[in-house]
């Protein structure tokens, strides 16, 4: 693997697990009253428009860190939804 694609995979690792403390705490709580609809959103649209890239390219660490990463912005996006 090239120093790169290293790269590519680990910032994809660090920046998809941030979620994951968020993720859990709000279904842990059942509330979502802190989380903005807005930002989450965008957020997703944006993941999706990064997946898209990356398939485009075939860039297998941008297809997947997105993959994980929009599974779980859209997780949240349903615990706001239907929590609040």
């Amino acid at each position: 693997m090239d120093n790169a694609t290293f790269i590519g995979y680990f910032a994809g690792f660090l920046t998809t697990i941030a979620f994951i403390p968020q993720v859990l705490k709000t279904w842990k709580s059942k509330s979502a009253s802190d989380l903005s609809l807005g930002m989450f959103s965008v957020f997703s649209l944006g993941v999706l428009c990064w997946l898209i890239y990356g398939i485009l390219l075939a860039e297998v660490p941008i297809i997947f860190w997105n993959v994980v990463t929009l599974v779980l912005a859209v997780a949240l996006l349903i615990m706001k939804l239907k929590f609040d």
